[in-house]
């Protein structure tokens, strides 16, 4: 593409922050470097007419193509970008946010490292950047150097605010002392190379004395960093001296609280104890407010119940014999019976006979005995109140044996 002002004001509109666009577009800038002056005119107009978000690009693209002409030995664009370099970043670093100035400031780092640009030119950049800084609110300004910390970042803790002013002393120190000793050291060895020797006196003794002034500016750099540097440790060592003694504190205070824990756990593991083991008698049989019994609760005795099961038969026939036996009574000496009364009338009844005999008595009882268990649940055995005892029927169920002993009690 042939060299036109629309070509590069074309070339410049395409620009992006890709490394890769940036790159072409410096190679295509520098082939045409027959017209870096009006190249560079242009490029300053269009940076103007860009939103601040996009002057960034610009100022990359300076920077790629003053960085290899430095490298290739091509002054062209170096002298051309030497006069506007420092309004161009100026105009892109007013009003840019906190990230893109941040980035500004790391171009104008390395041009300063690299010495891409002379020593007034990168004077008068750090002279409107730091103008532009001044006009900021003071909210927006770091502490470090101003662009290293934004307002969005952590406000700085008030121990270090005495080491804001030592710090960027320091910092600005830096910058001039690697131009200083990089003068000094290219001029030395300059006058060290032996075809140096060869000229004149009067031009030796002229480039020993301008190294001298050179070694003095050098010196003079070393020594003000040096005393910035001295003043920071000062700070430095107020802030560690304190942290030491806050540390001694610290120390004592943990050691008071360590020993407390393990006298207040040493408390608790005996008490631990001691519930485990149980406590004395006395304090079983009065125990503690609060504390609650483990002991089982005693059951109560069971209820007397009467038993539900009729005595037995041998039981009722004992007791019958014994009140039978009481009931004799004696008259005129001899033993009367309380006479027994058979079923009622028959054919074939018995007069009544003596009760003396044992086991006829025996065998009533026994079956008055059975006068008074029930059938059922539900129902009794009727029996008139006139008879004493059961019928049995006659003499029909008697026994034989019983009948012949009955009949032999009667006559005699």
């Amino acid at each position: 593409m042939a060299y036109t002002d629309d070509a590069v004001l074309s070339k410049l509109s395409a620009l992006n922050e890709s490394h890769e666009s940036i790159a072409t577009t410096a190679q295509w800038i520098m082939f045409h470097r027959r017209h870096a002056s009006q190249t560079v005119h242009l490029w300053l107009t269009k940076l103007k007419d860009l939103p601040s978000s996009k002057r960034l690009n610009m100022i990359y693209l300076a920077n790629e193509v003053t960085q290899q002409s430095k490298a290739r030995h091509k002054e062209d664009f170096l002298n051309a970008f030497s006069p506007f370099i420092a309004d161009a970043t100026a105009v892109a670093y007013k009003g840019a946010p906190v990230d893109v100035q941040a980035k500004l400031r790391r171009v104008v780092d390395v041009w300063k490292e690299r010495s891409i640009f002379g020593k007034e030119v990168l004077q008068d950049l750090d002279a409107r950047l730091a103008e532009i800084d001044k006009t900021r609110p003071a909210a927006n300004v770091g502490g470090f150097g101003g662009h290293a910390f934004s307002a969005s970042g952590p406000p700085i803790p008030p121990e270090l605010i005495p080491l804001v002013a030592p710090q960027q002393a320091v910092s600005k120190a830096l910058q001039p002392l690697k131009n200083s000793l990089n003068a000094a050291n290219v001029d030395y060895e300059k006058l060290a190379d032996p075809a140096t020797t060869s000229a004149a006196l009067p031009v030796q003794a002229a480039r020993l004395s301008g190294l001298l002034k050179t070694l003095a500016n050098a010196e003079g750099a070393v020594t003000q960093c040096i005393r910035a540097r001295k003043d920071l440790i000062k700070g430095l060592e107020k802030i560690l001296a304190t942290n030491r003694e806050a540390l001694d504190v610290d120390e004592k205070r943990m050691m008071e609280l360590s020993g407390r824990r393990t006298e207040i756990e040493q408390k608790r593991q005996a008490v631990e104890m001691a519930i485990i083991g149980g406590l004395s008698a006395a304090g079983e049989e009065q125990p503690l407010p609060g504390r609650v019994s483990m002991s089982p609760v005693p059951e109560p005795d069971r209820p007397q119940i009467e038993a539900l099961t009729p005595p037995h038969v041998q039981d009722h026939i004992q007791d019958s014999y014994d009140h039978s036996s009481s009931g004799l009574q004696a008259q005129n000496g001899q033993v009367q019976s309380v006479p027994f009364h058979g079923a009622p009338a028959a054919a074939n009844a018995q007069p009544a006979f003596p009760t003396a005999a044992p086991d006829l008595e025996m065998l009533s009882n026994l079956a008055s005995q059975y006068q008074a268990v029930p059938l059922n649940g539900n129902k009794k055995r009727k029996i008139e109140t006139s008879d004493e005892f059961p019928d049995l029927g006659g003499d029909d169920g008697i026994d034989a044996d019983v009948k012949e002993m009955l009949r032999k009690d009667s006559q005699g």
